[in-house]
């Protein structure tokens, strides 16, 4: 099971990397995928990589704002979030499944198993 962290309390403006991996386990055949759900809302699917990295995809919501990249020798994909806002505020969740090489998986239903979120919270 993957397991998100890096989370925290950051003002708006700030930033934070996101981490997720799977401890024990590679997951360099695998895309993988970020989400989060705020108070009160439903889940959001925020970005994908590919399993060679080389494709992307990101909410129009966080476009410009946050990248997601993956380094396969440390089996961890990360969420670099930059000039968050108060409606970033959300726990984060990541995910992998099995996918050959330039694919990308864009929608929750994609995806099987979450894993254990990391909180983020943006002040204003």
């Amino acid at each position: 099971q993957l397991q998100a962290s890096g989370g925290g309390l950051v003002q708006a403006g700030g930033s934070l990397r996101l981490s997720c991996n799977a401890p024990g386990r590679s997951f360099n055949r695998h895309c993988v995928g970020w989400s989060r759900q705020a108070p009160g809302k439903e889940r959001e699917f925020v970005a994908a990589i590919s399993r060679s990295g080389m494709n992307t995809h990101y909410v129009d919501s966080v476009k410009g704002r946050f990248t997601i990249s993956r380094d396969n020798a440390k089996n961890t994909v990360y969420l670099q979030m930059n000039s968050l806002e108060p409606e970033d505020t959300a726990v984060y969740y990541c995910a992998a499944r099995s996918c050959i090489l330039t694919v990308l998986y864009r929608t929750l239903d994609e995806y099987d198993n979450w894993g254990q979120g990391t909180q983020v919270t943006v002040s204003s």
